[in-house]
């Protein structure tokens, strides 16, 4: 079993979507272990994107991603960083294919409803970004 971070951005919290991000990856057969609603400030923004911090878009990022409340959550599967990926779609929402989750909802480069985990080193620092170990369900059904 592995575990990945995704997040449901401030757009997709102020459209409704959280329930059906959360459908989908259920869909998919990924289970749920941690989930909750926040207000990400400019702190830990600074901290979950600190690899983009020299970029053009920095700024931009930052002030989206505290822009409203956000909903990180952790899954728990099969190649879930992989299947997560997939589920999301391409970064530029033009790109995403339909049946993604931003193929279907986003149209924005920086509003593209979800984040999600690169590989399983990212998905362990943003896991212990969002959630103490106590407030993760134990592995495995």
């Amino acid at each position: 079993m592995e575990r990945t971070f995704v997040m449901v951005k401030p757009d997709g919290v102020r459209r409704g979507l959280v329930g059906e991000v959360v459908r989908r990856l259920e869909g998919k057969g990924l289970r749920l272990v941690g989930m909750k609603l926040m207000q990400v400030d400019e702190a830990l923004a600074a901290r979950h994107y600190a690899e983009h911090r020299d970029k053009p878009f920095y700024p931009e990022l930052i002030a989206f991603i505290t822009s409203g409340p956000s909903v990180p959550m952790v899954v728990e599967g099969r190649d879930a960083v992989a299947v997560v990926r997939t589920l999301m779609g391409a970064t530029d929402p033009a790109k995403a294919a339909p049946g993604t989750l931003r193929g279907d909802w986003a149209l924005s480069l920086t509003e593209n409803l979800v984040h999600g985990s690169d590989s399983p080193e990212s998905a362990a620092r943003e896991i212990a970004l969002y959630f103490e170990p106590h407030e993760l369900l134990p592995a495995g059904r």
